[in-house]
């Protein structure tokens, strides 16, 4: 079911984009994700740095004001701990839990003066991987997942700030955060703080 509401809304994304090319506008972005989990079941400082990267459209309502719909693959998840490695280059291992959605946010986009602008809104995302990354440890030992399996549907929340030039290209940063449990009967949830560029045709 929650596979089939992605797909629409993909389907609806792409033919709704490409019927209003007039009226929207419509772009790419991407950039870094410093993500971990919060909640009274558990807490970590220790984030997983990963990427986002999709497509949006901006579709303007009245002056100053858009609402902006996007389709982003996110990494998250967090780092579960870092193997000191001695070696030439003095770099270690990190060793983290994988989780990562494809997020499909729609986020109301109100300038605050030309160019910048500050958006939120719910962001619906939909669970394409999970796995613990590692390299084997040295006295042949396992990493296991220190969760049951997560939710493959979360609703979740995003807010952020955007400056867009005259030519298109954008900066900005947003908050994301997981109001459904990542887990079933477990108080956590996903955070993530992102930062990245993208261009508007």
């Amino acid at each position: 079911m929650k596979k089939s509401i992605l797909i629409i809304a993909l389907v609806l994304f792409g033919a709704t984009t490409m019927s209003a090319q007039e009226a929207w506008n419509f772009g790419i972005k991407g950039g870094v994700n410093f993500a971990d989990f919060t909640g009274d079941d558990f807490s970590s400082d220790n984030s997983r740095t990963s990427f986002n990267v999709g497509l949006l459209a901006e579709i303007p309502v009245v002056n100053g004001f858009s609402i902006q719909p996007e389709v982003l693959y996110s990494g998250q998840g967090y780092e579960i701990f870092e193997i000191d490695q001695e070696n030439f280059a003095d770099t270690d291992d990190n060793v983290e839990y994988q989780l990562d959605y494809v997020s499909v946010p729609v986020l109301a986009k109100i300038y605050l003066v030309d160019g910048l602008s500050v958006q939120a809104g719910p962001s619906f995302n939909f669970k394409v991987n999970e796995e613990i990354d590692y390299q084997p440890l040295t006295d042949g030992g396992d990493i296991d997942n220190p969760y049951p399996e997560a939710q493959d549907f979360e609703f979740g929340g995003a807010a952020g700030i955007e400056y867009k030039f005259n030519n298109g290209f954008f900066i900005q940063g947003r908050y994301t955060y997981g109001f459904s449990e990542t887990f079933e009967d477990a108080d956590v949830h996903n955070s993530v703080w992102q930062a990245g560029v993208g261009f508007m045709f």
